[in-house]
């Protein structure tokens, strides 16, 4: 039985099911999870490994090379780069595409299991490594708690207290801090003292190091008891850390107040600060749970709050940086807004040149469409976001084409005097294979973004998940409730019986079919001309990635010379932010100081650890106001700080990247790579367009190398490490055991007084413990000069080999622009044998994403190909179909010139949805042309005749569908995708009615005069 005929005659359970499936439809809509952005997994994880007092080229080879070498031995890895810098190792691990978010923890536990492995070929004093795999979470909820008059140590007790309390909280997952400051006890001692009384620094450390560990003497039986034994004498306060005895040389014991002040602080430099418009705080995090909503965790969170509010000391306040569940909020309603202008829209369309019953109709089934997509999008996980709510609406038009094809079918039968069931029942039969199979070719062409598994893949990946479920269901619909609403509510159209397309505008459109088949050569060289035209037109198109975001918020990277005192970050930070928060539009500044902020969106990437950097959060009241701001700001602060580098940049979309323009030099010599970055800098620096030019490696830094006379050193028992923690202890400090209180321990350290600390000139004049003379000794009787000497802090590899990257921004346009313009100059530079140069960044990432669709795409084409030829039982019907797709370049070609829109990413998958469009509805064309002839039709009538049968259709549906994306047009992630789909569609409608014909008139051999024969096919 005919599926129609079924529906239509079982018409109870028909309209039963179509309720239940709007009903619940709606209701899954209202719990389904909601996102600002689509989610793809950050494959990275961070190996990090203390090595003290090793300089970066030490680190690089004992340490580095070691733990690239155990992790080069995973099968999953993709990449592994390292920074190393003096004290410290850090891999960064990339592992393959394939391998999902719900393998990476095993992954991780193999690369655990590495790390561990390699332990024991480290150094002395090198590790133990730890393996941070949360380096991808992303804190929905990011504030700073910020404290008027009160002190650290009862703010962060009160952040404490409020961090337990989150916790509880429903579809919190994690809270973390960010920006604390490790507390500890200083004992500061003056060196002429110790060396008057003959107190050797050792056993100061020695005693205080004692006094802090923890003493287990038994227990001991006492009849029936068993009885603890622990001994007194444990540092309780500060005040017993200096009434603590030491002794001098002599024998004599003094307390430890007597040579030195003992006083509570915070360890400098820290190794991240956080401030919320000028005032210090602690940053507090909080993550979804996996699986969690962001947007009722964060109004759980937020209310949580709110009832917690007469527990908040008064001066103690939130300065909300990034707070997503409201984002999400404003961005769902947003494209719920854009989706509903796009259902009336549609609808409108529909309503004007269908009639008021065919539009309401089919308007109905649009909506049904759209709520029973939810019923199974829900289930597969996909989220209510900006990319899946947007593929509804590129979806709007395609779905209605089904029902478009049923219900004009059935008033073309009806007004030639059939009845409303019949015509139905035939119309489905006729059309339903064909449908499907178009249908299917459609959702293909959107496959290749939904099979990578790269970042942007897994970004995207909702687009095809939409567009399958929801055109798949629109078949389902059309062939099924689309027939039993045609009976129940379509009356026959007025006209002649017979006849429905004697009106002008039919007759208008079949003169020009007839002409250009006529001069069907003539017409083939005026597209080619046309096709050739628009191929040159592409080359003035501008490239590029993913587009910048429209959150009302953008970035100030600052960086002083590698090696600045955060002291000197600090300073200069007060000042920008005055400045900023002076500017038009600017609500708030975010600041943190030597290190970037927690991951508050999963495309921000947080700056690594660095006492040089400081970066700043500005929102303002309006994001169209940070275009103006950005160069502003820029000129203003480089003029202001001329030793910074300074640069201003908005969040992006997509899976972009901090520094857009990026060259990477490698090659085993570092000073070689140097000059070689130094080239490549002067050329991006000559480039008026390109701004904030750097170099990964930063600058050299100052270091001061003590000479060890080795003679007069063993004389007095004085060895290498003895010299080092003498100038530690004199500068830095030594830390010396800990101290306890109550759930908190802070460590002791040892350091010189101020006044000696900050001062280097007296170097030479630090007291060292000489072990044979039993006396302190001045320094410069074993090191009799000191040299100042520059080295590379920074040394940065990829897969093992050194390499330096510089990177640039554009000023102002693409940076595929400014990247056309300077890797000529940067190509011919004459490099080295054993050194090379890739290119990074956009161009990089551009290149890994379509590449990650270039090997599914072939794929994909040939399945769309082989359905058609299956359709057709044909090899030229499939030719002619496949012809016509390459020309639709113009009117993508016109509309991204007309436009101004670049030709990035999102273009792309326009053009790959615009070609299942066009096969689709050309399928139809020629589905009917074979109908015609099987009706006993010649060719040329055939084709005449099938042409004015489907322009209403296929009009139709191409107008719906352009029309329908006007409001994605105003989206900036959006804007190029829809650009192209609506340029190439509307010229893809003249191709599919006019030039399609054309070609299947020459393919044929079609006579040129209506009621001749031409080859049969």
């Amino acid at each position: 039985m005919n599926i129609a005929t079924w529906s239509i005659n079982n018409r109870v359970v028909t309209l039963v099911l179509t309720l239940v499936m709007l009903v619940a439809g709606l209701l899954v809509y209202n719990k389904m999870s909601r996102l600002e952005d689509p989610e793809f997994t950050i494959k990275d994880a961070l190996v990090i490994t203390p090595y003290g007092g090793a300089s970066a080229q030490e680190v690089e080879q004992e340490v580095t090379e070691k733990l690239e070498k155990a992790v080069q031995q995973l099968g999953e890895l993709h990449r592994v780069t390292s920074k190393s810098e003096r004290g410290l190792s850090t891999l960064t691990v990339t592992i393959k595409d394939s391998y999902g978010k719900d393998s990476l923890p095993q992954v991780w536990d193999k690369l655990r299991s590495k790390i561990r492995d390699a332990q024991g070929q480290l150094p002395p004093g090198a590790g133990p490594s730890m393996v941070l795999d949360d380096y991808g979470d992303v804190y929905s909820i990011f504030m700073v708690v910020t404290g008027d008059g009160f002190s650290y140590a009862e703010l962060k007790g009160y952040v404490d207290a409020l961090q337990k309390e989150l916790l509880l909280v429903k579809d919190v997952g994690k809270v973390s801090t960010f920006g604390e400051r490790q507390e500890a006890l200083f004992v500061e001692f003056n060196r002429d003292r110790l060396s008057q009384l003959g107190i050797a620094p050792a056993s100061l450390l020695d005693a205080l190091n004692q006094k802090g560990l923890a003493a287990d003497a038994g227990r001991a039986r006492v009849g029936d008891a068993f009885v603890t034994l622990t001994p007194s004498g444990a540092l309780q306060s500060v005040a017993d850390v200096a009434s603590l005895l030491v002794s001098g040389s002599d024998g004599r014991q003094f307390l430890l107040r007597d040579v030195a002040t003992v006083r509570r602080g915070y360890v400098e430099p820290s190794s991240a600060e956080i401030r919320f418009d000028g005032k210090s705080g602690i940053g507090l995090g909080i993550a979804t749970q996996p699986g969690g909503n962001v947007v009722t965790m964060g109004q759980a969170v937020m209310a949580r709050l709110h009832e917690l509010e007469s527990e908040r000391p008064l001066g103690i306040e939130f300065g909300m940086v990034s707070l997503q569940s409201e984002a999400v909020t404003q961005a769902i309603a947003g494209f719920v807004s854009s989706l509903v202008e796009a259902v009336v829209i549609v609808v409108a369309v529909l309503l004007l040149f269908m009639g008021m019953r065919s539009g309401l109709l089919i308007g109905f089934v649009l909506v049904l469409t759209i709520a029973g997509s939810f019923l199974f999008l829900d289930p597969m996980g996909v989220a209510l976001e900006r990319v899946s709510l947007g593929a509804l609406i590129i979806a709007l038009g395609m779905l209605v084409d089904n029902a478009i094809v049923v219900v004009d079918g059935v008033l073309v039968r009806m007004q030639k005097g059939e009845s409303a069931e019949q015509a139905a029942a035939t119309v489905v039969k006729q059309s339903a294979w064909p449908l499907l199979g178009a249908t299917l070719i459609a959702i293909l062409a959107f496959a290749a973004i939904g099979t990578s598994n790269d970042d942007t893949g897994e970004y995207c990946r909702s687009l095809f998940q939409v567009v399958m479920v929801s055109l798949l269901l629109s078949w389902v619909t059309a062939v099924t409730v689309t027939p039993l609403l045609c009976v129940m509510f379509l009356k026959a159209p007025k006209g002649d019986a017979g006849d429905p397309y004697q009106g002008a505008f039919y007759q208008g459109y079949r003169g020009l079919l007839r002409r250009c088949i006529r001069h069907r050569y003539l017409s083939c060289a005026t597209v080619g001309g046309l096709f050739a035209i628009a191929v040159w037109g592409f080359s003035f198109v501008e490239q590029s990635f993913f587009p910048s975001a429209t959150r009302p918020q953008f970035m100030v990277d600052y960086w002083l010379p590698q090696g600045t005192h955060i002291d000197k970050t600090r300073e200069d930070a007060g000042q920008i932010e005055q400045y900023l928060l002076a500017q038009p539009g600017v609500t708030h500044v975010s600041s943190t100081l030597g290190e970037g902020p927690l991951r508050f969106l999963l495309t921000f990437q947080p700056q690594q650890p660095n006492s040089a950097y400081g970066q700043f959060l500005v929102s303002v009241d309006d994001h169209q106001k940070i275009a103006g701001l950005l160069p502003k700001v820029e000129e203003d602060l480089t003029r202001r700080f001329p030793d910074a580098l300074v640069f201003a940049s908005p969040f992006e979309l997509g899976t972009g990247v901090s520094g857009k323009v990026q060259a990477r030099l490698s090659g085993p010599d570092s000073h070689e790579l140097r000059r070689l970055a130094d080239q490549v800098q002067d050329i991006f620096q000559q480039d008026p367009d390109a701004k904030a030019v750097r170099s990964d490696w930063r600058q050299k830094v100052k270091v001061v190398r003590a000479n060890l006379a080795e003679e007069q050193a063993n004389l007095n028992g004085i060895t290498r490490p003895m010299v080092a923690q003498a100038m530690q202890e004199g500068f830095q400090g030594v830390t010396a055991g800990i101290y306890r209180e109550q759930d908190l321990l802070l460590p002791i350290m040892v350091r010189a007084d101020q006044h000696a600390r900050h001062n280097i000139d007296s170097l030479a004049n630090l007291q060292i413990w000489s072990p044979v003379a039993q006396q302190m000794i001045p320094l410069r009787q074993v090191v009799p000069s000191f040299d100042t000497v520059f080295e590379d802090e920074l040394i940065l590899r990829r897969d093992r080999k050194p390499t330096i990257t510089v990177l640039a921004d554009p000023k102002t346009g693409s940076a595929s622009a400014l990247l056309a313009r300077v890797k000529p100059q940067v190509e011919a530079i004459a490099l080295p044998a054993g050194y090379s140069l890739a290119w990074g960044g956009e161009y990089e990432a551009a290149q890994k994403a379509e590449a990650g669709l270039a090997g599914t795409i072939p794929t994909f084409v040939v399945a769309m190909i082989l359905i058609t030829i299956m359709m057709f039982n044909s090899l030229r019907q499939p030719l002619v179909i496949w012809l016509c797709v390459p020309l639709a370049v113009i009117g993508v070609t016109a509309g991204l010139l007309a436009t101004g829109q670049p030709f990035g990413f999102m273009a792309l998958l326009g053009f790959l949805s615009l070609m299942g469009m066009l096969i689709k509805n050309a399928i139809v064309l020629v589905d009917q042309i074979n109908l015609e002839q099987q009706e006993g039709k010649g060719l040329y009538n055939a084709i005449l005749d099938s042409g004015v049968s489907r322009l209403r259709p296929v009009a139709m549906a191409a107008l719906t569908t352009a029309l329908g994306m006007i409001p994605l047009i105003f989206d900036v992630f959006f804007a190029s995708m829809a650009t192209t789909i609506i340029g190439g569609l509307l010229f893809a409608t003249l191709l599919t009615m006019v030039v399609l014909p054309v070609f299947y008139a020459i393919a044929y051999q079609a006579p040129v005069e209506e009621g001749g024969h031409g080859a049969k096919g």
